[in-house]
């Protein structure tokens, strides 16, 4: 009941900056401490079983499945809401998984 839906998820997205979207992130020098914290945006946590049921639902290879989950998972970390966002985050997310072959 995390969400307050009932039944199990697939994935969940704990951004480190609560549920707002990222700001533009100010320069930094690659391979700093500093870049690695500027660069964290969260955590994904995936329940394979519920990926696991859902990858033979939909026909897909589990392993595709949770590239999948992944992808979906960081992109609510980036700060979209397929819930909210007019499509936005649904677009974004099939243009992503055509360019990594997960279509």
């Amino acid at each position: 009941m995390y969400r307050h839906k009932t039944g199990p998820t697939d994935v969940l997205s704990f951004p480190v900056n609560g549920n707002r979207r990222p700001r533009r992130p100010r320069e930094v020098k690659h391979g700093t401490a500093e870049s690695a914290a500027a660069s964290y945006l969260g955590d994904v946590a995936i329940a394979p079983e519920v990926a696991r049921r859902n990858a033979a639902l939909l026909g897909r290879r589990f392993d595709d499945e949770m590239r999948i989950l992944i992808l979906h998972g960081i992109l609510h970390l980036m700060g979209y809401d397929h819930e909210t966002d007019n499509g936005q985050m649904d677009r974004r997310e099939r243009r992503l998984r055509r360019r990594l072959g997960l279509a």
